[in-house]
């Protein structure tokens, strides 16, 4: 990963990225599901696998025990898409299920491919981990 520590954090707090989810990204957890989509979406900018991955719950339907498959397929699409921005458009927070809608700017090979997701959090042992999503109407 060379993401210049100092620029912008990419989930877009205005921080920088040292200040914000590079936290998470060397082992803090977050404490709201909001915290960790913005995380796993500045994982996918900075390129840290390992964090998409270790926040992916086990029933995901991108989970795998190939973990060298799964990495490898993570940074095919880390480096076949450009992600440029992240809006949170609605958090249904719980104790232990939380809800994020989110629109996500993505460029593949100069074609817009962005998308508005709702994605399901659940809170295992304390940690937030991404469940599923279901993709939304723009």
């Amino acid at each position: 990963m060379s993401y210049n520590e100092h620029a912008a954090c990419p989930c877009g707090s205005k921080k920088s990225y040292k200040n914000c989810c590079k936290i998470f990204h060397e082992g803090e957890y977050p404490q709201t599901a909001v915290e960790l989509m913005k995380s796993r979406f500045s994982a996918f900018v900075v390129g840290d696998i390992d964090y998409i991955i270790s926040t992916t719950h086990e029933d995901n339907i991108e989970y795998s025990k190939n973990k060298s498959k799964w990495r490898e397929d993570l940074q095919n699409v880390i480096s076949s898409n450009d992600f440029y921005s992240l809006e949170i458009l609605d958090f249904i927070d719980g104790d232990e299920e939380s809800y994020v809608t989110f629109k996500v700017g993505i460029k593949q090979r100069g074609l817009d491919v962005s998308f508005t997701e709702k994605s399901k959090f659940l809170k295992i042992d304390g940690k937030w981990l991404y469940r599923s999503g279901e993709f939304l109407d723009d």
